[in-house]
């Protein structure tokens, strides 16, 4: 099938205005770009207080539509109407997957097994629909706590929120951690995280969608690589099954002080940050 994207800059301001405008003009795709999330390398970024919405539509006529009647509801700063060039993704989705190595660990795809470095920890991730192939800056920052952790704690016990594909609980596990613990609410991560630790020759981890309600602790080491919002809203839940370390990822850095409160507030006490670009990892410990 043949595609048109609609590509409009609006103010942030109208940003879900205009989504609900789009969706309502039958867009079968919508990727929205703002300030709240970096956008990829080689992506154009929106300009400041404005946002970016690129709508997917199965007929020309219906994106010139949707332009229309966006135009008479808001105003739109820019915009481009254009054929979607096909591309071969399973070729081009494999071009963007870079390995990374973090201390110890070395994280790369199952295509590169013939090239990884023989003295590091290799972990194998097949990327597919779930989050964490170790090439993020949110992931390779716990990565590195993960290594430095499981060196000051052998033998750790480690609970992994929101786990995606595994990756930062299989790296626990290769370092060394006991008892591994990894939690994902999306069941498609789950499975597909329960594939990978077989294809890297990892039993013993308890991978499953439990709420942090059914998890049983504390952990020596808990691992959080989620958004900021859902990290404040879990830090009730998430304090209490802290034995020795916390470690929160998925934080821009202009959101660091909120969601650092939201554990400071509840006992724990902050022992460092690392930032990487616009990303910062919080370490956190129990006093």
């Amino acid at each position: 099938m043949a595609w048109t994207s609609l590509t409009v800059d609006v103010a942030e301001r109208d940003s879900e205005l205009a989504q609900s405008l789009l969706h309502d003009a039958g867009a079968a795709g919508l990727e929205v770009r703002d300030h709240e999330q970096p956008p990829m390398p080689d992506v154009r970024a929106p300009k400041p207080g404005e946002a970016i919405l690129i709508a997917y539509f199965d007929q020309a006529d219906a994106a010139r539509s949707a332009l229309e009647l966006l135009r008479d509801e808001l105003t739109v700063q820019a915009h481009a109407v254009e054929a979607v060039v096909e591309k071969d993704w399973s070729v081009e989705w494999r071009s963007r997957v870079r390995s990374v190595t973090v201390g110890r660990l070395w994280v790369g795809p199952p295509w590169e097994k013939d090239t990884a470095p023989a003295d590091k920890v290799k972990l194998f991730i097949e990327p597919k629909m779930a989050f964490g192939t170790g090439d993020h800056p949110t992931t390779s920052l716990c990565l590195a706590a993960v290594d430095t952790l499981l060196a000051a704690y052998p033998g750790a016990s480690v609970l992994d929120v929101g786990t995606g594909t595994g990756v930062l609980a299989f790296a626990a596990k290769k370092l060394g951690a006991g008892r591994v613990v990894a939690t994902d609410n999306d069941p498609v991560a789950v499975e597909l995280a329960k594939e990978c630790a077989e294809e890297n020759g990892l039993s013993g981890i308890e991978l499953s969608g439990k709420t942090l309600d059914q998890v049983s602790g504390p952990f020596d080491v808990v691992l959080a690589n989620i958004l900021a919002n859902t990290l404040i809203e879990l830090a009730p839940k998430l304090v209490p099954l802290v034995g020795k370390r916390l470690v929160l990822a998925g934080v821009l850095t202009h959101q660091a002080a909120e969601v650092r409160r939201a554990f400071t507030e509840r006992g724990l006490v902050s022992v460092g940050d690392v930032v990487q670009g616009e990303w910062i990892r919080l370490d956190l410990a129990r006093p």
